[in-house]
C-alpha cells in the first residue's frame, strides 16, 4: 500500500510539473516579454502565504510590490468586493455611486485633505498631479501671456514616477529612458538632498516639485528630513506646489498612514495607489484647499476611476488599517532591522516601516539571494542592488519570524 501511494504522489507531482512548464511556455509564447519573471506559477494565497501550482507554500515578502497590503483571502474585503460585484460592477462617472463617495469621504477624513480624484494606478495618479499643478499655475499666472513658461515640474534624480510618457519623462533614471525618445518637455531633475541644486531648478519657471519621500525603485532610499522640510518651505514662499508621490509609501506602509507624517509636512498634493485597493486597481490624487478646485468639468477624467468594486475594496482596506495595525507595522519593522543588522553580510537596512531595503556587503548578488529564499519558501523582492521587503501589513509574528529566518540563512 505505501508503495502504491508513493507512485500516485509521484504521478501527481509529474503532472503538476508538466502543467507548470506548459503555463510558462504559453506565457512566453502569447504574452508580451516585458517582465523577467521568476520560475514560479502562483495559484492561491491566504494571509501572508502563497501557494504555487505544485502545492509548495511561500511567505510573501513582496505583496505584489506593495499592493496586497492586507494580505490574501481577507474575509471582510472579499465580502465587500463580492457584495458590490453582485449589486453594480460599473457605471460611468456621469452618475453618482455610494462606494466612491464613501471612499472619498473616508480618505479625506483620515488624511485631512480637501478632495480626491480617483483613477486606476500610480502612474495615472501622478499624471493627474502633473496636470493639476500645471493648470493651477496657468490659471493664476498665464493672463493670456503667449510667452508663459511657468509650467516646469522638478523631480529628483534616481526617482521613479511611472511608465506612461508623462510619468516616464518625470522619472529621473536613465535606465528607464532608453528606446522611448523623445520625452515630454517641462521636466528637470534635481539632486536628492541637495537644497541648492533643487532650488536652482525650481527658480527656472517651476510650478511644482514632485518627489518620493522614500525612493522605492531607486533602491529604498529615504530622503533627508531637513532637506524635505526646507524645500517645502521654499515652495510655500514661492507659490510652487509640493507633490508627494506616495504610490508605494502610502496607506500605512511606513507605520503612518502617509509617509509625509514622518517628515512633518503636508504636501499640496499626495498620490496613492498600490496598497489602497488591497489587490484591485485603484489610484488617487489627494488635493489640499489650494488645489481642490483646479479641475473643472472636462479638465480630466478616467473611465474606470472610482469603479464601484475597486472603491468598495479600498474602503474595506481603510477600515482594516487602523491605529493599532500601524503600531504593529512599526514594531515588525524594528524586529526585521534588529535581526538583519546582526548579519555579517548586511551593511545596512534602509527604509521605514514595512518598506525596507537590505544593503549587502560588496560581492553579494541580491537577485541570487532572492532565488535562494524562494527555493526555501520566502519571496522577497529586489531594488537595484538591494533586497527589498514589502510584506503585507497584516503579516503575523509567526509568519514574519519564519520569513526572516529564511532571509538570514540565505544572506549568511
Amino acid at each position: 500500500m505505501p508503495c502504491k501511494k508513493t507512485n500516485k504522489q509521484n504521478t501527481e507531482n509529474n503532472d503538476k510539473s508538466k502543467l507548470k512548464k506548459e503555463y510558462i511556455n504559453n506565457s512566453k509564447k502569447y504574452a508580451a516579454n516585458t517582465y523577467a519573471r521568476f520560475d514560479l506559477v502562483l495559484e492561491s494565497g491566504n494571509g501572508a502565504k502563497l501557494k504555487d501550482i505544485e502545492g509548495k507554500e511561500y511567505i510573501d515578502l513582496g505583496s505584489g510590490i506593495g499592493v496586497n497590503s492586507i494580505g490574501y483571502g481577507n474575509k471582510s474585503w472579499i465580502n465587500a468586493v463580492n457584495s458590490q460585484a453582485k449589486t453594480l460592477q460599473h457605471t460611468s462617472n456621469l452618475y453618482y455611486t455610494k462606494p466612491y463617495i464613501d471612499l472619498a469621504k473616508k480618505l479625506c477624513s483620515i488624511t485631512k485633505y480637501d478632495k480626491v480624484f480617483f483613477c486606476n494606478s500610480g502612474a495615472e495618479a501622478n499624471e493627474a498631479a502633473i496636470k493639476c499643478a500645471r493648470k493651477y499655475s496657468f490659471d493664476k499666472y498665464a493672463n493670456n501671456d503667449k510667452e508663459y513658461k511657468r509650467n516646469k515640474i522638478v523631480t529628483l534624480k534616481n526617482s521613479f514616477h511611472g511608465r506612461t510618457m508623462a510619468t516616464l519623462s518625470a522619472t529621473g533614471q536613465e535606465v528607464f529612458h532608453n528606446y522611448f525618445f523623445p520625452f515630454l518637455e517641462g521636466f528637470s531633475f534635481a539632486e536628492a538632498n541637495n537644497y541648492e541644486d533643487t532650488v536652482s531648478k525650481l527658480e527656472d519657471n517651476a510650478c511644482a516639485v514632485m518627489m518620493e519621500l522614500i525612493q522605492g525603485e531607486g533602491g529604498v532610499i529615504p530622503l533627508d528630513k531637513e532637506y524635505v522640510q526646507k524645500i517645502k518651505k521654499y515652495c510655500e514662499e514661492n507659490d510652487i506646489l509640493f507633490i508627494a508621490d506616495e504610490v508605494q509609501t502610502g496607506v500605512g506602509r511606513t507605520g503612518k498612514f502617509l509617509c509625509s507624517e514622518h517628515f512633518g509636512i503636508k504636501p499640496d498634493i499626495t498620490t496613492l495607489a498600490k496598497g489602497l485597493g488591497g489587490g484591485l486597481p485603484i489610484g488617487a490624487m489627494l488635493m489640499n484647499k489650494t488645489c481642490s478646485n483646479v479641475f473643472n468639468n472636462g479638465d480630466h477624467g478616467s473611465t474606470f476611476g472610482a469603479n464601484p468594486i475597486a472603491a468598495s475594496g479600498a474602503l474595506e482596506v481603510l477600515n482594516i488599517i487602523d491605529k493599532d495595525l500601524l503600531k504593529e507595522v512599526s514594531k515588525k519593522s524594528k524586529y526585521i532591522k534588529d535581526k538583519l543588522m546582526k548579519l555579517d553580510n548586511v551593511e545596512s537596512v534602509d527604509g521605514i516601516g514595512l518598506m525596507l531595503g537590505i544593503k549587502l556587503k560588496e560581492g553579494l548578488n541580491a537577485k541570487e539571494i532572492v532565488e535562494k529564499c524562494i527555493s526555501k519558501g520566502a519571496i522577497p523582492l529586489t531594488a537595484k542592488t538591494k533586497i527589498r521587503l514589502l510584506p503585507p501589513l497584516t503579516i503575523t509574528d509567526k509568519e514574519l519570524e519564519k520569513a526572516v529566518s529564511i532571509l538570514c540563512e540565505c544572506i549568511g
